[in-house]
């Protein structure tokens, strides 16, 4: 009996490629919910006022979302460059949906928002390789960026939702800058 190379349809309940999930922007209240469910290190996200939000989903079901405000850091360009702030895929999400989704969201941020010439964001050492980013045709940027940096705790109180170790900051230019 001969059975088929790819399901028909939709592809049965659960997608089996991240070429079958659709991205799309969805509404802050959704992206924080996600986040919170499924972000590994840090679920709770503050300080998102004005945050541009993406969601991947396969026949209603969501996989993965993603939160992008300004840049945190106040030297960096806040009206040109847009960080990403959490992106949290869900345990049972395809294979390779993190870096699909980087690559469709520089995409949409680059047609829909044509103020912004840059998007960065900061990979956690201690849990993560940069994988995502290089597979999304990132490349990485300023290497003292968070590296190991000391908070100065007279001036600035440390956001007790952020990770304290060690960063590498990632870029994706969309246009020349």
């Amino acid at each position: 009996m001969a059975y088929p190379l790819f399901q028909a349809g939709g592809g049965g309940s659960t997608p089996t490629s991240a070429l079958q999930l659709w991205y799309r922007p969805v509404e802050l209240e959704t992206a924080v919910e996600l986040n919170r469910a499924w972000h590994s290190a840090l679920p709770v996200v503050r300080n998102v006022w004005g945050a541009v939000c993406y969601v991947a989903e396969f026949d209603g079901v969501f996989y993965a979302t993603a939160l992008w405000t300004r840049p945190i850091n106040r030297s960096l360009p806040v009206k040109t460059w847009l960080e990403l702030r959490r992106l949290a895929v869900a345990p049972d999400a395809p294979r390779n949906t993190a870096s699909r989704m980087l690559a469709w969201m520089a995409r949409d941020i680059a047609r829909t928002r044509p103020e912004v010439v840059r998007l960065i964001s900061y990979q956690d050492v201690e849990r993560h390789t940069g994988g995502i980013y290089r597979a999304a045709g990132w490349v990485r940027g300023d290497q003292r960026a968070q590296a190991g940096k000391r908070w100065n705790h007279k001036t600035r109180s440390r956001n007790p939702d952020q990770s304290v170790s060690a960063k590498v900051r990632w870029e994706k230019h969309l246009r020349g800058d």
